[in-house]
């Protein structure tokens, strides 16, 4: 068990004043089977005087604001104290499905969000092929590991090669990519083959030899999650399944459905400037 404490700081300097904004913040980390939220603040600068909040189709909590008065800048920071106990269980393999049982009309109904390409995990042919050899002889958990034993050699995490319109394809004709991408490119050659995949976006601490009480310079992170009768996670960043120094945020089909901060805004000049910053404390 880990306790993790995260706060992330968004910025925006506009250059010019805004009248009025419109905005939604999925910052703040979920409890369930895995973690344990115990702490969760959200301050706003300037103040928001209309400031609600609702479960979307996903299970995240989602802020609403509005700002109704001239501003140049906007400061969202996000706070949480979070007990995590991730751990990869070990299944034995009659608990874990073959390709006839995946494909079963119930699993498919289940997983019917999972299962489709979205706008950014859609793979292009070249890694549809090369998933489907990798698939052949083995079950679909062989499959998913063995595809990113392969993926690890395949692809090479670098920042600055990517934007956030990439999908699947264009980040593995660069070979190159964030957590974003390598995400985006596992879960596009699993849902080829018919394996639910999701999304899963949150926090990662560095660092876990980091003294308790030590603050760090986190960062926001991306993983995935496949199903083949049992839920797994992966990191393919880390190169390993998500474990105790994983925060997550939210869930979804691909980058879209988990956006940190959005919103619409009338004013403002095109060289807008942001700035995000993510601190994480080991407590325990």
């Amino acid at each position: 068990m880990t306790r993790l404490h995260v706060v992330h700081t968004t910025d925006y300097q506009y250059g010019a004043p805004v009248s009025v904004s419109y905005n939604e913040a999925r910052m703040t980390p979920q409890t369930d089977a895995a973690q344990v939220v115990l702490e969760t603040d959200l301050k706003i600068s300037p103040y928001a005087t209309t400031l609600s909040h609702y479960r979307d189709y996903w299970g995240t909590k989602v802020h609403t604001f509005d700002l109704h008065s001239w501003h140049e800048t906007l400061t969202v920071t996000a706070q949480a104290l979070v007990e995590v106990h991730r751990a990869e269980k070990q299944h034995a393999p009659e608990d874990l499905l073959d390709w006839d049982q995946l494909a079963l009309a119930e699993n498919l109904e289940e997983f019917s969000d999972y299962l489709p390409q979205s706008k950014l995990s859609v793979p292009g042919q070249e890694l549809t092929d090369a998933a489907a050899e990798i698939s052949a002889g083995n079950t679909p958990n062989q499959t998913a590991l063995a595809l990113f034993a392969w993926l690890r050699e395949q692809m090479e995490y670098q920042p600055g090669t990517t934007g956030v319109h990439y999908n699947a394809e264009a980040s593995f004709a660069e070979r190159k990519g964030v957590c974003q991408d390598l995400s985006h490119v596992a879960i596009g050659a699993l849902r080829t083959l018919g394996i639910p995949a999701r999304y899963v976006s949150g926090y990662i601490h560095p660092d876990p030899e980091t003294a308790i009480g030590t603050e760090v310079a986190g960062q926001s992170h991306a993983w995935l999650e496949w199903w083949d009768g049992r839920w797994h996670s992966w990191d393919p960043t880390n190169h390993q399944p998500a474990g105790d120094h994983h925060i997550l945020v939210t869930r979804g089909r691909d980058y879209a459905d988990v956006t940190p901060f959005k919103g619409i805004l009338s004013g403002g000049t095109p060289e807008t400037v942001l700035n995000v910053d993510v601190r994480l404390t080991r407590q325990a």
